[in-house]
């Protein structure tokens, strides 16, 4: 019988339906006390790390996470389940992908709908995390997102709707496994990627969507000594209209990283286009370009690479990796 350590950290699936039909924060997550449904199949030790809502939910927090998470590899667990709240449940999950070894299962879980509402998805979801984690074909996957029967890279997934059960997706890509009765069926393989074992979340790194008739204001507006880098979720393939040039250049002057992805909800951003701004122009001037992540990921691996001591160039291979 396997050892699953279980971290919740509150969200809606620890959540409760009030009678004016708001959802709040309980005093004690409702999950604390379903163990019993998995007794004599799997062992269960169980860790209210948190209880807050994925808003509050920070890059230390995270980084407390990863602590835990690297001392469980001492303590005989074999895989590891985490509840979060789903609005920030993506940037949790590829933090740990990027910074934990690839010792254990690891798998995410939320719930759409709160713990006493009709058709809550909570104990599922969780339940379903728990045998993806128990499973000896999650070893070597990274980190997991399982919601909804479906089993997700933490790289690649994203939220796609605001409150549908069905919200977490992999844009282009898909999902790359199921549940079903207790077994996980994988249909894809993982791309291996680098490890940071960083310390500390320290930096200041923002990220600014473009827009049709974007000029140069709010790049000037962190053009500071504060400013340690700048995620920019780009117009189509990766492009930007030709008044923010001359803002973009003075970060590039001042050294501040520029990480470039796509605005677009499919698709990886790349220097297709040779005209001004366009993104041919765009990576002449210096700016990286992140395949695949969406703005708020690539903000947590610039954080990371920051803080993993790389130089300059190590730090631009790290980010287009």
């Amino acid at each position: 019988m396997k050892t699953i350590l279980v971290i919740h950290t509150g969200g809606t699936i620890s959540m409760s339906k009030e009678a004016d039909g708001n959802v709040t924060t309980n005093s004690m997550n409702p999950l604390l006390d379903q163990e019993e449904l998995l007794a004599g199949k799997v062992n269960l030790v169980v860790e209210p790390i948190f209880n807050i809502p994925s808003p509050h939910m920070t890059l230390e927090r995270m980084l407390e996470l990863k602590q835990r998470i690297q001392k469980a590899y001492t303590e005989n667990i074999d895989g590891v389940v985490i509840t979060h709240g789903t609005d920030t449940l993506e940037e949790t999950a590829y933090f740990l992908d990027i910074t934990l070894e690839n010792k254990i299962p690891i798998v995410l879980t939320g719930a759409m709908r709160s713990s006493n509402e009709i058709g809550t998805d909570g104990l599922y979801n969780f339940i379903s995390a728990v045998w993806t984690a128990c499973s000896d074909e999650s070893y070597g996957k990274g980190v997991l997102v399982v919601m909804n029967d479906e089993i997700h890279t933490a790289r690649y997934v994203t939220k796609t709707h605001t409150t549908n059960v069905a919200t977490f997706r992999t844009p282009t890509f898909g999902p790359i496994g199921m549940i079903a009765k207790e077994r996980t069926f994988f249909a894809s393989e993982v791309r291996r990627q680098e490890v940071c074992d960083i310390q500390k979340v320290s930096g200041e790194v923002y990220v600014i969507k473009a827009y049709a008739g974007m000029d140069g204001s709010l790049f000037d507006l962190v053009d500071n000594d504060q400013t340690d880098g700048i995620v920019i979720e780009a117009l189509g393939a990766g492009n930007l209209p030709p008044e923010t040039l001359p803002a973009l250049e003075r970060l590039l002057a001042r050294k501040i990283p520029i990480v470039l992805v796509s605005r677009c909800s499919n698709g990886i951003a790349e220097d297709l286009y040779d005209y001004e701004g366009g993104g041919v122009n765009l990576k002449k001037m210096g700016i990286v370009f992140s395949r695949g992540l969406n703005g708020p990921k690539a903000r947590i691996r610039l954080i990371v690479g920051l803080n993993s001591g790389k130089d300059l160039h190590e730090l631009f291979d790290f980010l287009s990796e």
